[in-house]
């Protein structure tokens, strides 16, 4: 491994390895969330809908992690402990959104699919800002603003295909 490639693989440390997954399992279950809501699906394929993005979805992407950091020729052992890291972290806060909707009253869970996720991509945000040396708060917001973007996007897909929607 040359000096640049070792670079890549140290850079940005352990929140480097969570960053992706964690952002990519708030963002979608949050969306769906929405969505399922605003469609007036069934809790049960609401949770249905999460295990099986929070498994299949999650494979694809990090499958597609590995092989392009493969290509990148990252060391071995340093790609597959990132491809791990980023499986086991998204399956994680995905299985977090599961245990909201089959434990939670209808009324709350986008309320606090909402909170958490914030909280969640808030933290992953203010680490990421912390680490690069720019502003946390600009960082944040802008992080949240895009995430609430896609929510809404959700919501109004949701919406449109509901029983007597448009």
């Amino acid at each position: 491994m040359d000096a640049a490639q070792h670079a890549r693989v140290g850079e940005g440390g352990p929140i480097r390895h969570v960053a992706f997954g964690t952002t990519a399992a708030v963002v979608t279950s949050v969306g769906l969330i929405a969505g399922f809501g605003a469609a007036s699906a069934p809790k049960r394929a609401l949770a249905s809908s999460l295990l099986i993005i929070a498994i299949a979805d999650n494979l694809s992407d990090s499958l597609s992690l590995h092989l392009e950091q493969e290509a990148e020729r990252l060391e071995p052992r340093a790609a597959f402990r990132a491809t791990v890291m980023n499986f086991a972290t998204r399956l994680a806060v995905a299985l977090s959104f599961v245990a909201a909707v089959w434990f939670l009253p209808e009324v709350a869970m986008l309320a606090v699919s909402l909170a958490w996720g914030g909280l969640l991509l808030g933290a992953l945000s203010y680490g990421v800002a912390r680490q690069k040396g720019v502003s946390p708060v600009r960082e944040v917001l802008r992080h949240l603003v895009v995430a609430l973007m896609v929510v809404l996007v959700s919501q109004l897909v949701g919406w449109w295909l509901a029983p007597g929607g448009a």
